[in-house]
C-alpha cells in the first residue's frame, strides 16, 4: 500500500490482509514450530519501514494522544507443546530437540524449566519484560501467581485485589479485600495446596477465606490484634498458620474457622511464617532477630536461631529439596539452612541495603531471587559461589571432613540487577512454570521478569542494569516518554480540582448542546424560540421582519442559519461589503453597531470587506449591547458567573463519575453479575 493513501476502511484492510499473509506464510516456512513473538520479528525485518495502519491513536481532553505500543506478550504454550513432543524417559535420555547455542535463530527450541532441570543458569531472570501500575497508585505489598498461571494477583495499601493477566501482563479487575476507613491494606495472602482456596491478612487483623472465582465466602474479624504479615498452609490444607505484629502465631482450623493453637514466645512483631510441605514442622522470623521451630501438635518451641543480627523478612522451605530453609535479614544477608544439620550452610551476600524479600524457584532447587530496599534484585546460585575479585573462596560443608564445624560458604549473586525497582521490593512470586519471576515494591510499579532470548545481550545496557542516566547516555532509554506520562498525570489532576470548584457556583441551567448560560428573567435568548418566547415585534422604527435585536444575537442568527461564504445572498448596495436579505431595509437598523458586528462575524468565519464598519448609520444607533447576552461556541469571553478564577470564560469539565454508579450501570445493562 503507497505510504500517500488515505487512511481509509478499506486500506487499512488491504493491509491487514498483507500482513496475516505474510505472517501465515512464515508460519508455514518454519514448519510451525516458530512462536509468535519470533514470527513477528522476521516479519518486522522483513517489511522494514512499512507502515501499516494499526490501531488509533488514544484521544484524551487538551492534547493528541500517541499512538499505543505494542504489548509484549510471553506465550509459553508452543515451548510446553514442544517440550511434551520431544522429551523422553530420563533412561533414554535428554530430549529429541538440538542443544540450544547463542543465536537468535535457536529462539524457536527455548525450552520451558522443566526440561531444564540440571542447569538453573538458563532460568534466571536477567531480561525485563513488562511493568503494571494501578489507577490507585500505592506500594504493592504482596503478588502471588494464580495456581494455573493465568493471572498475577497484586494486593497493596489500598486494600484492593487486583489481576494482571499473566501472559499479556494487561489490567482485568479490581476488587475490594481489606478496604477499611482507618487501616486498608493487604499484608498477606497464600494459595492452598489442593488450589481450591485463597487466603489473606490485613492491616487490621483480619483473615478473609477466596474462592478461585474470589468471591469472598467467610472473614475471620479477630484472628489477630494487629496486623497478619504472613500465611501458610499445613500439607493437608485442613489448618493454617498466621503471623501477626502482635507477637504471636496462630494456628487455625479451616473448617471450624477457629483458633486451635496460640504460639507465644517471640519478644518482638513476628514477620514471617512458613509450614513445612511434607512435615509436622512450623518456622517463624521476628523483629527480635530469631528464627524459631515449633511443633504444631503441641505448639512448643523445638530450637531458637540466632544466627541474624536484625529483622528476620523472610522464612521459606524449599519445594523442592525439603531439606533446606532460606531466611533474609535487614542485616543485608540471606542464608540457607539444612534442617538434617540444623544449621546454615550458606550465607548470601551483595546487597547494600537490608534484604526486604526472598523466594524459591519452583523447579530448580538452587536457584534464590531476593531483593533489597534499595530496590535492587539478586539472583544466587547455591552450587556456584561466584566469588569476586580478592575475596578467598570458601568451601561448603557438604565437601568438608567435618561437615558440623566448617563455617557456612559464602556465596555472592549470580546476576545482579540493581535498579529493578526505585524503592523497596516487598514481595517476589515465581509463576508456576519458573519462567517469569513477578515482583511488588513500594514505588507502587509490579514488574515482570524472565530469561533472555538464545543470543540476547541488550537487557545488560537497559535502565534496569545500569541506571536511567546511563542508560539515557547509551540512547536505550528516553525520559521523555515518563515526562509526558506526568505532565498528562498532573493536568488530569488539575482539571479534577477545578471540576469541583466550577461545579459549585450557582449558575444558570444551559441548553443541551449549547455553550453559555442565559437568565430567563432578562427575556433574551441565545436562539429564537428555544427556552424562552419570542421578542415582540417592534410596531416603529423596523418592519416585522427586523425585530429589535443586538449584534452578538444577530451574528449567532447568521451564523446558524446561513452557510459561512461571501456569496450567500443576492447583492444589497446599501451597505458596503455586506448583503442583507431582500425583506430587510436598505439602512441598518438603529441599534445595530457595525463594527461590533463585523467582529462577531469574523469570529465565526464570514469575511467582510475593510470599509464595512465606515457605513454610517443613524444618529439614534447609540444604544448598549444586553449586558447578559451568551457567548457563541468558540468565541472568547465570558458571562456573569461562568469566569473561572484566573478571569478566563473557558469552562473546565466535571468530575467523571464515581466507580460505583458506573458499576450499579453495568449492572442493570446485564454486563456484570457480581460486584467486582
Amino acid at each position: 500500500a503507497s505510504k500517500n493513501e488515505p487512511a481509509s476502511a478499506s486500506a487499512f484492510l488491504r493491509r491487514k490482509e498483507t500482513k496475516s499473509i505474510i505472517l501465515n506464510v512464515l508460519y508455514v516456512f518454519f514448519g510451525g514450530k516458530i512462536r509468535r513473538p519470533a514470527v513477528m520479528a522476521v516479519y518486522e525485518d522483513i517489511m522494514g519501514d512499512v507502515q501499516f495502519s494499526g490501531r488509533s491513536s488514544r484521544p484524551f481532553e487538551g492534547g493528541i494522544g500517541l499512538p499505543r505500543r505494542p504489548r509484549p506478550v510471553t506465550d509459553y504454550g508452543s515451548s510446553m507443546v514442544q517440550w511434551m513432543h520431544t522429551r523422553r524417559p530420563r533412561y533414554k535420555g535428554a530430549h529429541r530437540v538440538e542443544t540450544e547455542r547463542p543465536s537468535a535463530s535457536y529462539t524457536i527450541d527455548t525450552l520451558p524449566p522443566l526440561a531444564r532441570i540440571h542447569t538453573p543458569a538458563d532460568t534466571i531472570p536477567v531480561r525485563h519484560l513488562h511493568q503494571s501500575v494501578g489507577k490507585s497508585k500505592k506500594p504493592i505489598t504482596i503478588v502471588r501467581w494464580t495456581p494455573e498461571g493465568r493471572r498475577l494477583l497484586t494486593g497493596g495499601h489500598t486494600g484492593e485485589f487486583m489481576l494482571w493477566n499473566g501472559t499479556a501482563f494487561n489490567f482485568e479487575t479490581v476488587m475490594d479485600a481489606h478496604y477499611d476507613q482507618y487501616q486498608a491494606g493487604v499484608t498477606s495472602a497464600a494459595w492452598s495446596h489442593s488450589h481450591d482456596w485463597l487466603i489473606s491478612g490485613g492491616q487490621k487483623g483480619d483473615v478473609k477465606y477466596w474462592r478461585p472465582n474470589f468471591n469472598n465466602v467467610e472473614t475471620v474479624d479477630d484472628a489477630h490484634h494487629d496486623a497478619v504479615r504472613d500465611l501458610a498452609w499445613s500439607p493437608s490444607d485442613a489448618k493454617f498458620l498466621s503471623a501477626s505484629d502482635d507477637t504471636t502465631l496462630k494456628i487455625f482450623d479451616f473448617t471450624a474457622r477457629a483458633c486451635d493453637t496460640v504460639l507465644t514466645g517471640h519478644n518482638w512483631d513476628v514477620k514471617s511464617c512458613d509450614w513445612h510441605p511434607t512435615k509436622g514442622l512450623l518456622v517463624s522470623g521476628s523483629k527480635d532477630h530469631q528464627v524459631k521451630f515449633w511443633d504444631p501438635r503441641t505448639g512448643r518451641c523445638l530450637t531458637t536461631l540466632h544466627s541474624h543480627k536484625n529483622t528476620v523478612t523472610t522464612t521459606a522451605f524449599s519445594r523442592v529439596n525439603n531439606n533446606l530453609l532460606a531466611t533474609s535479614s535487614r542485616d543485608q544477608t540471606a542464608r540457607v539452612f539444612d534442617l538434617r544439620m540444623m544449621r546454615d550452610i550458606c550465607i548470601l551476600r551483595g546487597h547494600e541495603k537490608p534484604i526486604s524479600s526472598l523466594t524459591w524457584h519452583p523447579i530448580h532447587s538452587s536457584l534464590i531471587s531476593t531483593g533489597s530496599e534499595d530496590g535492587s534484585l539478586h539472583h544466587y546460585l547455591l552450587d556456584e559461589p561466584n566469588i569476586p575479585t580478592g575475596h578467598v573462596p570458601t568451601i561448603a560443608p557438604y565437601d568438608s571432613t567435618d561437615p558440623a564445624n566448617t563455617p557456612a560458604q559464602i556465596i555472592y549473586p549470580a546476576h545482579r540487577i540493581q535498579f529493578a525497582h526505585s524503592a523497596t521490593i516487598w514481595s517476589l512470586d515465581w509463576h508456576p512454570l519458573g519462567h517469569i519471576l513477578a515482583s511488588g515494591s513500594k514505588d507502587n510499579f509490579t514488574r515482570f521478569w524472565s530469561r533472555a532470548r538464545p543470543g540476547e545481550t541488550s537487557y545488560m545496557k537497559d535502565r534496569f542494569h545500569i541506571g536511567e542516566e546511563a542508560a539515557e547516555a547509551q540512547e536505550t532509554w528516553s525520559r521523555g516518554f515518563r515526562r509526558q506520562m506526568r505532565e498528562e498525570e498532573e493536568q488530569e489532576l488539575q482539571d479534577e480540582a477545578e471540576g469541583l470548584v466550577d461545579q459549585k457556583k450557582n449558575i444558570h441551567p444551559t441548553l443541551p448542546g449549547i455553550q453559555g448560560v442565559l437568565h430567563p428573567a432578562d427575556g433574551v435568548g441565545l436562539l429564537p424560540g428555544i427556552g424562552i418566547a419570542q421578542p415582540p415585534p417592534q410596531t416603529s422604527g423596523l418592519p416585522p421582519s427586523m425585530p429589535n435585536v443586538d449584534p452578538s444575537r444577530l451574528a449567532a442568527m447568521l451564523a446558524v442559519s446561513l452557510p459561512q461564504q461571501h456569496s450567500f445572498l443576492p447583492p444589497n448596495p446599501s451597505i458596503s461589503g455586506f448583503s442583507l436579505p431582500s425583506g430587510l431595509p436598505a439602512t441598518p437598523p438603529p441599534n445595530l453597531h457595525l463594527a461590533q458586528l463585523q467582529k462577531q462575524l469574523l469570529s465565526q468565519g464570514i469575511h467582510l470587506s475593510q470599509n464595512f464598519a465606515t457605513t454610517t448609520p443613524p444618529s439614534n444607533s447609540a444604544v448598549t449591547a444586553h449586558p447578559t447576552t451568551g457567548v457563541m461556541p468558540g468565541l472568547q469571553g465570558a458571562i456573569d458567573g461562568l469566569t473561572n478564577e484566573d478571569g478566563s470564560g473557558i469552562r473546565r469539565r466535571e468530575p467523571l463519575p464515581s466507580q460505583y454508579d458506573s458499576l450499579k450501570e453495568e449492572q442493570r445493562k446485564g454486563n456484570w453479575r457480581n460486584a467486582r
